[in-house]
């Protein structure tokens, strides 16, 4: 990309991507997200609907805008429109990924979340985002403001916390995941559930006797599908032993 190339992109506004977002709005596909998302005709929370634009247009778009400045991209993130949201954390997390981002921006980036977060309010505004856009951030730095966030009363915090982990299961290091777990191993929240499930389920690719060891201690009282998705990749006899433990 040229320069002048460059410097017309990093100027683009959140109104604008808003217009070209607005141009790829269907019908067909509102009605697929009010079925998914199971919300009523208009709203998601409160004040939060669909327009009907496919994730895939919404990425591209995003990837188009990725050089947009942070303060343009906070007001995305006010807006009403689910898919608008989604284009916001796509941006950043199209930043965080990059390696040619400076840590200053990473720096932003990870504040604008955790200023924002009652507007990334629902499970694929944090998956969209947090691996990157936190735990890549955090992964050498001090992690206190995930185990803050794992104990918060709000959903989508507490399951920032574990997905943010994700990063570091990348990298070979599975200990936060298993602690933060171990928080939120009794939550009463599905979404939490599945989550924790997938994430020591991960992390036991790396130590699983740390996995067996939390199996041994919580199976028995751990939700169902935590359990569940936490078992996927062991063999049968393991498998069936810690789910007839939860039948006990």
């Amino acid at each position: 990309m040229r320069s002048s190339e460059k410097k017309i992109q990093s100027e683009y506004t959140a109104d604008q991507f808003i217009n070209k977002l607005k141009a790829y709005k269907s019908d067909d596909e509102l009605g697929k997200y009010q079925h998914f998302f199971l919300f009523n005709k208009d709203k998601q929370n409160g004040d939060d609907f669909f327009i009907g634009v496919k994730m895939g247009k919404v990425f591209t778009l995003a990837k188009e805008f990725e050089a947009m400045q942070p303060d343009e991209i906070e007001k995305l993130l006010e807006s009403p429109v689910h898919e608008v949201r989604v284009g916001a954390v796509s941006i950043m997390d199209f930043q965080a990924r990059n390696k040619k981002t400076p840590e200053t921006r990473r720096k932003e980036l990870f504040d604008l979340y955790i200023k924002r977060h009652y507007r990334i309010n629902n499970w694929d505004l944090v998956d969209r985002s947090a691996i990157y856009v936190i735990g890549s951030f955090l992964f050498d730095k001090p992690r206190n403001i995930l185990y803050k966030l794992a104990r918060s009363k709000n959903i989508w915090e507490r399951r920032t916390a574990i997905v943010s982990t994700a990063f570091f299961i990348k990298q070979g290091e599975a200990d936060d995941t298993f602690k933060i777990a171990e928080i939120l191993i009794n939550d009463k929240e599905d979404l939490i559930h599945k989550a924790v499930g997938g994430w020591v389920r991960q992390a036991g690719k790396i130590d699983k006797q740390r996995l067996m060891d939390i199996l041994e201690k919580h199976a028995a009282t751990m939700p169902r599908t935590t359990l569940r998705y936490a078992v996927e990749h062991l063999n049968k006899k393991q498998r069936d032993y810690y789910m007839n433990m939860k039948n006990i």
